[in-house]
């Protein structure tokens, strides 16, 4: 461990539901970073959401929410973390000092597909999701995210495999929070990423 976090790579196991939205870029209030522009399509931007369980057997075990927003730097599309909560204060850590990943702390409460995450003011956010069909076996994937840094931009590797499939979700943000531009919209897509094994950040 360094200090309250572990060093990078963080090796990690669980579950994520993912769900995207297309939204009109001038509502979502986010700075992207430097040299980066939103990915449009017409007047919408391409936002993601997901609830993430990571659970006891990589470096971390705590629950997570986020918002993503698709951006891009000439060819190349990568998603930024704009908003993101964990109930862990070493992933909180962690994720500021390592990637710029803004992680505050929120509360969580899970089960039977249901997500609920709240913190000192209130409901952040909730969801259910059903799990639909999926594909077989463990599916290989990698990525990068692109964080703000400063007056620079930070992109991190992320490589995975998971059990992927489609789901049906609800996600409902509070339309006074701080996804209230999420409030009351429909996912365009949503799937799953089951018993994930996932490293995040430089080897």
């Amino acid at each position: 461990m360094t200090g309250a976090y572990p060093p990078e790579p963080w090796r990690l196991r669980g579950h994520l539901h993912t769900s995207i939205f297309l939204v009109r870029i001038d509502d979502v209030p986010v700075e992207v970073p430097p040299g980066w522009r939103p990915m449009r399509l017409g007047r919408y931007g391409v936002v993601g959401t997901a609830w993430v369980s990571y659970l006891p057997g990589g470096v971390l075990a705590y629950d997570e929410l986020m918002s993503t927003l698709l951006v891009r730097r000439g060819a190349r599309l990568l998603p930024t973390i704009t908003h993101i909560w964990v109930d862990s204060a070493a992933s909180r850590d962690g994720g500021r000092a390592l990637w710029a990943i803004p992680k505050q702390l929120a509360t969580f409460a899970r089960g039977g597909g249901t997500f609920l995450a709240s913190d000192d003011h209130g409901t952040i956010a909730a969801g259910a999701v059903v799990p639909r069909v999926s594909m077989p076996g463990l599916v290989p994937f990698s990525f990068h995210v692109v964080q703000r840094l400063g007056g620079s931009a930070k992109v991190t590797p992320v490589r995975a495999r998971a059990r992927v499939g489609l789901s049906r979700a609800t996600f409902d943000a509070d339309p006074n929070g701080p996804l209230a531009f999420l409030a009351q919209r429909h996912p365009v897509l949503s799937f799953s990423l089951r018993d994930f094994r996932m490293t995040f950040g430089q080897p």
